[in-house]
């Protein structure tokens, strides 16, 4: 269940850093203690899920059970935590792993 979420946020979360600037030091970057504060003071958000990348920045996905709010950061090595997507409507999913045959 957990590990299904893990997988799809971390997926997005990848392919959203590939597309990101590297020197991405705008409005939307801070501290990551700070950054975390703000998720869950302003809109309730924790931590749902976390992955490393390639290039060793954590990615982290925050959301609000109870709003449906849902943000997804991405924290370079230095320490500067960045925002790269944010949304509404998010759910906890628990598929299970389709059955693929290795014969097809």
């Amino acid at each position: 269940m957990k590990r299904t979420l893990f997988l799809m946020s971390f997926g997005i979360g990848a392919a959203l850093i590939g597309a990101y600037p590297a020197n991405a030091q705008g409005s939307n970057c801070a501290d990551h203690a700070q950054v975390v504060e703000r998720l869950g003071a302003h809109f309730g958000e924790s931590r749902q899920s976390i992955g490393l990348g390639a290039d060793n920045s954590v990615v982290e996905v925050y959301a609000s059970m109870d709003t449906g709010s849902w943000t997804i950061t991405v924290t370079q090595p230095g320490g500067l935590t960045c925002l790269v997507a944010a949304g509404q409507a998010y759910q906890y999913v628990n598929e299970p792993l389709a059955n693929f045959d290795s014969q097809s």
